[in-house]
């Protein structure tokens, strides 16, 4: 067993808005579905269990590219996007923040017995992953989210996150039942947060006599316990260019707006689509098919529908509904019998990556961001700082999500 990695989560406050929230949950959905249908209820527990995955489809679905609110976000878009559909998709969210996390083990003897699984088991499988990283690891975080994921046959994947209030961070743990051979050496399959001194964790590999006397564990370094991924979020707001692959970016703004390289693109999806809607589709695309390597710049995703508090970009809500609308008719033409168009998508993430291979083109990253900006206007772009600046009464509000 292994612990994959750590990160710097800086906390952040405030709601995610309703005209993202309903957004977010459309496209969370969308997304799942297409690995479900691709590669079976198994393969979305794996990405959930990845933190540079979970991370990546946070950004794609228009939240801020590295805080810790990007966790709270995503379990609950996935919550209400998976659990209406989870007699079909089989898969089953649980828990959530706060009181939604105690509620997690009724929640889950709820869903054993739709699907004859053991409740109890489950209750005390979430109870004790719970307990391992709130006490087993004294690392100075206090978990306040508990999300339990599980498919119709058993399999199951945990995702925490974890409070340091004193430094303004959050520790995300995930875990993953395909890899958890034994809760007391190394269950996780990664814990994410920037090392807060040294750390007392229980269920380390080489901690078997700290187990039994608590001794050898408070001697090991951070680095000792938390094995390196290096998901590493900095503290400053704005996305940079150092926070993303250009050569990567560079591929999916080729395929988006270089003329032959469009109408390819656009070919393999039976569609005639503009360059804003392919480049979202695009990395869209990378999220349900890419490989686990692909995920190491997260940041690189938020180029899809940018984020809610503007960086890189405001969320263009025209190319958002465009990409979803795209994405949900092959997936009802996919249940119909009719699987080419989604098949497109696969066949998209396939072309950008020949041409990044091929060509190796890197993108401009500050004319990338100026163009994006130059025309939010007439994509739709939306923050929630336009929110406050222009406060509405409820009744027009309501109108316009």
């Amino acid at each position: 067993m292994r612990r994959s990695g750590h990160a710097d989560l800086p906390l952040h406050g405030g709601r995610v808005p309703a005209w993202l929230a309903d957004r977010m949950t459309r496209l969370g959905t969308a997304i799942s579905e297409s690995i479900v249908l691709h590669y079976g209820p198994p393969e979305l527990l794996a990405r959930l269990s990845d933190p540079f995955w979970f991370q990546a489809l946070g950004s794609v679905m228009g939240m801020d590219w590295h805080s810790s609110g990007i966790t709270t976000s995503v379990v609950g878009a996935l919550k209400r996007g998976l659990n209406p559909r989870a007699h079909e998709l089989g898969i089953y969210v649980c828990g959530g923040r706060g009181r939604h996390s105690r509620k997690t083990p009724d929640e889950l003897r709820a869903v054993a017995e739709k699907t004859g699984l053991d409740g109890d088991a489950l209750a005390r499988t979430s109870r004790l992953t719970a307990r391992i990283d709130n006490n087993a690891i004294a690392d100075g975080f206090q978990i306040y989210l508990h999300a339990f994921v599980l498919t119709a046959d058993g399999e199951w994947a945990v995702i925490q996150q974890g409070l340091n209030a004193e430094a303004g961070l959050a520790r995300r743990y995930h875990w993953h039942s395909a890899t958890v051979r034994d809760f007391t050496c190394e269950p996780h399959t990664a814990i994410e947060g920037a090392p807060q001194g040294e750390i007392m964790n229980l269920v380390d590999a080489g901690a078997g006599s700290a187990q039994r006397a608590l001794i050898e564990i408070s001697h090991q370094m951070p680095e000792a316990t938390i094995r390196d991924l290096m998901l590493v979020m900095p503290g400053h707001h704005e996305v940079r260019a150092e926070n993303v692959d250009l050569k990567r970016l560079g591929a999916v703004l080729a395929v988006a707006y270089e003329r032959d390289l469009r109408d390819f693109a656009s070919l393999l999806l039976l569609e005639n689509l503009g360059p804003r809607t392919l480049q979202s589709l695009a990395l869209i695309a990378e999220v349900v098919h890419g490989a686990p390597t692909r995920f190491r710049d997260p940041a690189r995703f938020s180029f899809a529908h940018g984020g809610k508090d503007g960086h890189p970009f405001p969320v263009p809500l025209k190319t958002y509904d465009a990409s979803l609308a795209v994405l949900r008719d092959a997936l009802d033409r996919a249940r119909a019998g009719d699987g080419e168009k989604l098949e497109g998508m696969r066949r998209l993430e396939r072309f950008v990556r020949a041409v990044e291979e091929r060509r190796e083109p890197h993108a401009d990253f500050e004319a990338a961001v100026r163009h994006e900006r130059a025309i939010s206007h007439e994509i739709g772009g939306r923050t929630v700082l336009d929110d406050r600046r222009k406060a509405q009464p409820k009744s027009r509000q309501l109108e316009l999500f």
